[in-house]
């Protein structure tokens, strides 16, 4: 590549950040760090009627979650600040009024009224909802339609306008997209889009283009649904003279709902018992909050490894990769031109992978919220980790680890007695007592040694092992789960498993 690698995410402060979202930055991440280029978060906020607030600091704080810090963004700054669209507002207007001046825009005057009642006046059964194009431009009022004398008068007077840009009429505009190949539109089938709105703001198509241009963006990332926005888009640049620096674009294939049908949305999610942000999100408006991966108990690393194989593979059957391997292996010609199905069962999937080969103090680390919320006291680090190395292959989120492994540390208030009981009767209640004895006699953690004791016992009351060793489970640890039955007794120690033995005893025989 001749020029320096430099990429942006530029989404808007409007709320939670979807997961389709964060693999935009992803891949926009992995395609600046391959190549040795530059990372950078543009806040666009252009928009104030749907401005949210908290909306921004959430984005970072995902973008850290991820692994994915920015070279350059509100927060580090950089050579190209400030990098929120609202505080850049002045760079715009000069824009504006250049396209204006070579005549590939105009001012427009139209109140919201005299638009409704354009779009009632041209509505047909073909065509439901008229725009605002060549077809209608001159019928409205605008500096096309208006002499000169009565625009300047206008303008003069403070009237309202708003900044349209001037779509040629049957052009083919044409581009080559990273992902899809060459890709061609009919202007016609556009709409004079706004530019710069009443209120001295751009919209997403003048910002983005100049913004773009000065920050030295060579490569665009977005998702498919900006396609019909690029005819304009690629106007602006030629119309600004600035063609030849115009970056690379890649429009990237939607994530889809679990049924290939449509995109994948927060209420396919709250349908179907799902995330879909990258984290927990309040909407500060209504209230109504949306569970994120992070609080689902996903490790950022699976996260950001699921998302990576949505719509991308690196030719091979490898399904694990860290963030320095889809670096190394990341090329955007192995992106898939077609939707992604997401597949929850699949995510959760990778993130026990994960968990399983996790560092158990790393891991610790994550776990300890849950058990402080839990009321689990897991204060001793060496302990902790022990467990965690015990109970991990267990665990597919990180709450589980509160049920696989939070009875090595308090003993069960809950025990699932209704799986004794159908087949408890005094042999079993004599054997249960009669191990306590041998047991606390041995006064063993070894449990080789324990489960030597349990098999001669067995064998002394006449019993089968078999038809012990599930109620022995339940009676250490509350219910039929846990890994080998005298591992978890020595663990815990043999006061500590008899003393629940003897508790589940005084339960069963009540």
């Amino acid at each position: 590549m001749n020029k320096r690698v430099r990429v942006r995410f530029a989404p808007s402060p409007t709320g939670g950040l979807h997961l389709g979202g964060v693999r935009t930055v992803l891949f926009n991440y992995l395609f600046a760090k391959k190549h040795g280029g530059d990372f950078i978060l543009r806040i666009e906020d252009t928009d104030q009627t749907r401005f949210v607030p908290g909306a921004e600091e959430y984005i970072i704080q995902t973008l850290n979650w991820c692994g994915m810090t920015p070279d350059e963004s509100p927060v580090v700054g950089g050579p190209y600040a400030p990098y929120r669209q609202s505080e850049r507002k002045e760079n715009y207007k000069q824009y504006a009024t250049q396209l204006i001046e070579a005549g590939h825009a105009y001012y427009a005057f139209d109140t919201p009224a005299e638009i409704e009642e354009m779009r009632n006046h041209f509505k047909t059964p073909e065509n439901p909802s008229p725009q605002y194009n060549h077809a209608v431009r001159a019928k409205m009022r605008n500096s096309l339609s208006l002499d000169a004398a009565e625009v300047a008068a206008l303008l003069e007077a403070g009237t309202p306008y708003v900044v349209r840009i001037k779509m040629p009429d049957n052009e083919e505009v044409s581009f080559t997209d990273m992902i899809r190949g060459e890709v061609s539109f009919n202007t016609s089938q556009v709409d004079d889009k706004v530019l710069l709105k009443a209120d001295g703001m751009p919209t997403y198509h003048l910002a983005v283009v100049v913004d773009d241009y000065l920050m030295k963006i060579s490569h665009a990332f977005r998702g498919e649904e900006w396609l019909p926005s690029a005819p304009v888009h690629l106007l602006l640049w030629k119309y600004l003279g600035w063609i030849s620096d115009m970056p690379q674009w890649a429009h990237l294939p939607l994530i889809l709902k679990p049924d290939g049908h449509g995109k994948l949305s927060k209420r396919d999610g709250d349908r179907l018992g799902f995330p879909v942000f990258a984290m927990d999100w309040t909407d500060p408006k209504t209230n109504e909050k949306a569970i994120g991966f992070k609080e689902r108990g996903f490790l950022p690393e699976a996260f950001v490894n699921l998302l990576a194989v949505l719509g991308w593979n690196d030719g091979t059957d490898q399904e694990i990769f860290s963030m320095a391997e889809l670096i190394e292996k990341f090329s955007i010609d192995r992106v898939h031109k077609g939707g992604a199905k997401f597949d929850y069962e699949k995510a959760k999937w990778f993130n026990a992978e994960w968990i399983k080969n996790a560092d158990n103090a790393y891991l610790a680390g994550l776990v300890q919220p849950y058990f402080d919320e839990a009321g689990i006291k897991a204060q001793d680090q060496t302990y902790l980790e022990k467990i965690i190395g015990i109970t991990k292959e267990r665990c597919i989120l990180l709450p589980d680890f509160v049920t696989q492994a939070g009875f090595y540390f308090t003993a069960p208030t809950q025990i699932d007695t209704a799986s004794i009981a159908p087949k408890w009767d005094d042999n079993k209640k004599n054997f249960f007592e009669a191990l306590c004895v041998a047991f606390e006699n041995s006064n063993s953690n070894d449990h080789t040694i324990l489960e030597n004791i349990f098999k001669e016992l067995t064998a002394t009351h006449g019993l089968k092992p078999g038809e012990l060793m599930l109620p022995m489970r339940i009676m250490l640890v509350g219910g039929k789960f846990g890994p080998a039955v005298f591992e978890i007794a020595a663990t815990i120690g043999i006061s500590d498993a008899v003393a629940r033995i003897k508790y589940a005893l005084q339960l069963l025989n009540a």
